[in-house]
């Protein structure tokens, strides 16, 4: 097991006093202007999410779900599921999209956003030298998250038509790591891995830490660097009326042909 649950739950409550959402705004932004994109209206929306007082307020029209492992929404209800920027807490991801699947109509379409791999990448640097430097071993301190590549492979896990996965790198600048760290917790996406350290960070951890992000990451315009990474994965709810694959060999035409190339034979 990847998450601890109930810790997770306590941030996001914590977090909810004065929450940081300005990624989840910049999600709800983007997944709008791709919704845009395609040629196809949506009626019936429904969305999964760790924040769904925020979502709701983005998509009024939606039927809004917290992530829990089983999503509550009915199957075959929605020709448009949303799973907004929690896909990466996931125990079981996809048990998720395919929970997401089975809630869509079919030709209906699935959009999930998550935090992709090359997020936090410097502070996870930093807290693993300091940790070496001042304890002499290392411990769970930053979510492992996936890289594009795995990620898109869920969609055809979760038997999806027609996946997509791209990504969007963000280059975030803070003053200095403790305001990172501030941020994280009004995010709720503090440590709540399964695996980590029930104990308070070191202060001579936190130390080093701070210290060699300020020397290692420093952001050319002052303060320093932090990168996020947004994951966006697409697919469809399979339906005969897509677009289908051709059967290998069917081909009327030579490509050579078509490209008016001569070819030429290989040696074996």
């Amino acid at each position: 097991m990847l998450t601890d649950r109930p810790a997770l739950l306590r941030q996001r409550a914590r977090a909810a006093r004065a929450p940081a959402l300005f990624l989840h705004e910049l999600a709800a932004d983007e997944i709008e202007d791709r919704l845009a994109m395609v040629n196809k209206s949506f009626t019936a929306p429904g969305i999964v999410s760790g924040w769904p007082d925020f979502w709701q307020t983005r998509f009024p029209e939606a039927v809004v779900v917290p992530d829990d492992e089983v999503i509550a929404l009915a199957p075959g209800a929605h020709d448009l599921v949303i799973h907004a920027l929690c896909l990466h807490w996931a125990n079981d991801p996809v048990g998720q999209l395919v929970q997401a699947r089975r809630a869509l109509r079919p030709d209906g379409l699935l959009l999930a956003v998550l935090f992709g791999g090359g997020s936090l990448q410097e502070l996870r640097a930093a807290l693993a030298q300091a940790e070496a430097d001042v304890a002499g071993g290392l411990s769970p301190r930053v979510l492992p998250m996936g890289e594009i590549r795995d990620l898109g492979a869920l969609l055809q896990r979760a038997g999806l038509a027609m996946p997509v996965a791209d990504r969007l790198p963000l280059d975030l600048r803070y003053r200095d790591p403790s305001a990172l760290m501030r941020d994280l917790r009004a995010m709720g996406e503090a440590n709540a891995m399964a695996t980590r350290s029930r104990g308070m960070l070191r202060r001579q951890v936190l130390a080093r830490a701070c210290d060699v992000y300020a020397q290692s990451f420093s952001h050319p315009e002052g303060g320093i660097r932090a990168t996020a990474e947004m994951v966006f994965l697409t697919g469809w709810s399979p339906d005969p009326t897509q677009p289908q694959p051709l059967r290998p060999g069917s081909a009327a035409a030579r490509l050579a042909d078509a490209l008016g190339a001569r070819e030429t034979r290989l040696e074996d």
